[in-house]
């Protein structure tokens, strides 16, 4: 899949499926092949990543056939633009909270490389680009993926307003900072919470625009399903590092209980991106 063909099917209502990949090894762009994954959300705002492992990420998955999705460190259109320079399919914006924010990064994902005062000016309609030049923007940019990250009671609060803002794909549910700013930290089953999430899903679909979540909690299957079954059609299954401690613990638990070895299950502290 190339970000072509994912913003395509988000916004007709397909699914795409992906998982977070946070180690950069040579030997995983394979492996994740083998799973069936339509694109990887890699991320640079929580691990620790630099400039080059990021495009040898991206162009080795998108090479591969899997859209490489990254996201920034913050809302900020140069450094989405750096992403896509790089090689990414598509960006993750984190803690989005207005539609202006949003439209900056439309700027960055509909519009590169214009920038600057004439880029302003078209996105406020202010002015309209020349059509050479419009249709070299829309023929450059039409396989970047432009997602916002909805993880707050202001962003739910502005979601109307953000969900209207032309030529933004999806909106990704961040799990762990939502519940944060509910006030109910890491409580998923809490009933805000879940309203919360089927408010996102709803509002999204009725616009066309794709709608998901990044579930790394413990019953995340279940709600994937659930919601998925209302429309969410951006799909972010668990990460590398979660699925690795999951059946790395649940093994050597089976393996020390047949053996009759103490020590007892590990500590499963949760891993929040």
């Amino acid at each position: 899949m190339n970000g072509q063909e994912m913003r395509a099917r988000l916004h007709e209502g397909g699914r795409v499926y992906g998982t977070m990949v946070s180690a950069n090894s040579s030997w995983w762009p394979g492996a994740v092949k083998g799973t069936g994954v339509d694109f990887v959300f890699i991320d640079t705002e929580h691990i620790a990543q630099d400039r080059v492992g990021i495009s040898w990420m991206c162009r080795t998955y998108a090479a591969l056939g899997i859209a490489p999705v990254v996201r920034v460190p913050c809302p900020d259109p140069y450094q989405a633009c750096m992403v896509y320079d790089a090689g990414a399919a598509g960006i993750i914006a984190p803690y989005i909270e207005t539609p202006e924010q949003v439209k900056q990064l439309v700027g960055a994902a509909r519009y590169r490389p214009l920038k600057g005062e004439r880029l302003q000016r078209i996105l406020h309609q202010e002015e309209v680009a020349e059509p050479a030049l419009a249709a070299y923007l829309e023929e450059r940019n039409a396989r970047q993926v432009l997602i916002a990250n909805i993880e707050s009671v202001p962003a739910l609060h502005a979601l109307d307003d953000i969900l209207d803002v032309e030529g933004l794909d999806a909106v990704l549910v961040g799990p762990h900072d939502l519940t944060t700013s509910l006030g109910i930290p890491e409580d998923y089953r809490h009933p805000r919470y879940v309203e919360a999430v089927d408010t996102i899903i709803q509002k999204a679909r009725a616009r066309g625009v794709g709608a998901g979540i990044h579930a790394t909690y413990p019953h995340a299957l279940e709600h994937e399903i659930r919601w998925a079954e209302m429309g969410m059609n951006l799909i972010v299954h668990l990460a590398d590092i979660i699925a690795f401690r999951n059946t790395m613990q649940r093994d050597l638990d089976l393996l020390k209980a047949a053996l009759g070895d103490t020590g007892g299950p590990g500590e499963a502290k949760p891993i929040n991106v």
